[in-house]
């Protein structure tokens, strides 16, 4: 997953993405003139509201509030008021706080309708089987037509969990490929070549040259969140249980007994004591002040076809970048971005019609992506923008916001650009677990102990905060104890059991 203006993800992005697309709305003065798939001009709609009084939709959604949100979202609802005879609240979470204060908010009742949820953030499979999202089989045949004939149906039939769909996913770049980002000028300025850099290691000498020359820059722009690129197919996102992307045997390994994250948490960790990271990496959830500043030299991001013209767009300054890894199609990178619908809303059927409007109506997608033209962006086409310096208090990770091969242009993007990503999609190799979704039913108090154990050693073992020699080996002691070997007897014997009926 790309986002606008962050690092994602994910894959997206968290990412996954972090973090994709880019956005503008247009300029009719009758915007109701732009719509597809949604309700009639001025009618109620589905269900609730009247003119006088419509159906008042609240929206949980990931990402930093934007200082013009109210500005956006004041338009938004001059929008919906005539398409849907409702009105949209926006209430926005950063993305390091996201998945604790989703679970805090669900768990009491807050009043929600719509909520952004995914593999990587507030885990969509785990809330689904709680109850917290609403089953949307019949709401999506019944009000979510343009949404069925929108959708690459791949993403449907992914993202469904035991057989039903309780998330909307967002249309995008479908498998994950993650790429090393470079803020151009640095390169430029030091004749730095990219072209070899293919892992962490092979980013060593550069990041020296950076931090010998340059004292003010951060050489690599690191969260909390980070874990190194390696050749697993988690079973659980971020857990330390997976099978290798090139098994044959589809054998459940616990990763930290493997040579691979040994060796990259090692690298980490020279990464750590040479500072090439923050010296707070592992309590940092945003590094959004050093890409609006310009002061990193590198980070690893999500990406998908013409990214790097997304990312120097979004920044103002040149981004480039090289892959880090192989296109796969990960359960995750299915459900990398997706709007749920409450259990507990008031208005389902609104719901799914404001879904259906955001997913195929450009007017309405590009304004949330990109807010208000004249204010934050000018068209230098029929469908292609240039941001505005008002662009800064508006930058919305566009992943996170639905369909976006709708999207208007960013400058400098070419005329085929969302064929380009239907080829990309295309070319993504299967991972060996797609389509298996872990039942953690037997297992909750060996899983709640070990994600006890996970937020105590996982984030200073990832960002090199700690030595794993000293580390690893206790972490891997308290996992046991906490009793990962259950997790990975149960893992091992659905996954034999799902390949027995999908080979």
């Amino acid at each position: 997953m790309i986002r606008r203006n962050k690092r994602y993800s994910w894959l997206m992005v968290v990412l996954f993405a972090l973090s994709l697309g880019l956005g503008a709305c247009g300029g009719s003065a009758d915007p109701a003139a732009h719509s597809a798939g949604g309700a009639a001009e001025g009618s109620a709609g589905a269900a609730g509201g009247s003119s006088d009084n419509p159906v008042h939709l609240i929206w949980y959604t990931i990402g930093a509030p934007q200082k013009d949100l109210d500005l956006v979202l004041k338009e938004v609802n001059n929008y919906t008021r005539k398409k849907l005879n409702a009105t949209l609240e926006m209430k926005m979470i950063d993305f390091g706080d996201y998945a604790e204060k989703m679970q805090v908010m669900v768990a009491s009742g807050e009043p929600m309708d719509i909520l952004f949820t995914s593999s990587w953030a507030f885990d969509y499979v785990q809330y689904a089987r709680k109850g917290a999202f609403m089953q949307l089989d019949d709401l999506l045949d019944r009000y979510g037509k343009g949404i069925k004939e929108t959708i690459d149906p791949a993403f449907l039939e992914g993202s469904k969990v035991d057989g039903h769909h309780y998330a909307i996913p967002a249309n995008k770049e479908l498998p994950a490929q993650e790429a090393f980002r470079f803020n151009k000028q640095l390169l430029d300025k030091y004749h730095l070549d990219i072209t070899k850099v293919t892992s962490m290691e092979s980013l060593e000498p550069l990041l020296k040259v950076i931090k010998e020359e340059e004292p003010s820059i951060t050489p690599y722009a690191m969260v909390k969140d980070f874990m190194p690129l390696m050749p697993f197919d988690y079973i659980m996102e971020k857990m330390p249980m997976a099978v290798y992307l090139s098994t044959d045997d589809y054998k459940v390994v616990n990763i930290l007994e493997t040579p691979e994250l040994k060796r990259a948490l090692n690298t980490v960790r020279r990464f750590y004591e040479a500072g090439y990271v923050s010296s707070e990496v592992s309590t940092t959830t945003s590094v959004d002040d050093l890409y609006k500043s310009g002061k990193w030299f590198t980070d690893r991001a999500a990406t998908q076809p013409l990214a790097d013209n997304l990312w120097s767009a979004s920044y103002g300054y040149p981004v480039v970048s090289t892959p880090a890894g192989d296109p796969y199609i990960f359960n995750w990178s299915v459900m990398g971005s997706m709007q749920a619908i409450s259990a507990n809303s008031a208005h389902p059927e609104k719901a799914m019609e404001f879904l259906n409007l955001l997913n195929t109506d450009p007017y309405l997608r590009n304004l949330l992506d990109s807010g208000i033209e004249g204010v934050h962006y000018e068209k230098i086409g029929d469908n292609m923008i240039k941001n505005l310096p008002g662009a800064k208090n508006y930058d919305m990770p566009t992943f996170s916001l639905g369909n976006i091969m709708i999207n208007y242009l960013n400058e400098g993007d070419p005329a085929n650009k969302w064929e380009e990503f239907k080829r990309f999609n295309d070319a993504g190799v299967p991972a060996p677990l797609l389509g298996f979704n872990f039942d953690t039913s037997k297992v909750t108090n060996e899983l709640a102990a070990v994600q006890t154990v996970k937020e105590e050693f996982w984030v200073p073992l990832m960002t090199g905060s700690v030595d794993p020699d000293v580390y690893l080996p206790k972490a891997m002691e308290k996992f046991k104890a906490a009793g990962i070997d259950t997790l990975i007897r149960e893992a091992q014997s659905q996954v034999d059991a799902w390949r027995a009926v999908n080979q």
